[in-house]
């Protein structure tokens, strides 16, 4: 019967198989967009400077 394979599969060991891999990808692709956008703003340099003054307070140099 349908439903005691659609409940198994909902509670069983295989309840995940086969979603590893499109939430790897996808997260990978959000990444690469967070990336692309940070260069493409030209938000580099600022973020860079904005880490270095704060490592500059705290070791106060």
């Amino acid at each position: 019967m349908w439903t005691t394979t659609v409940v198994s599969r909902m509670r069983g060991k295989g309840r995940d198989a086969g979603a590893g891999f499109v939430e790897y990808a996808g997260l990978m692709i959000i990444i690469a967009g967070i990336f692309t956008l940070i260069d493409s703003l030209g938000l580099d340099g600022l973020i860079s400077t904005a880490i270095l003054n704060a490592v500059n307070d705290v070791i106060g140099g």
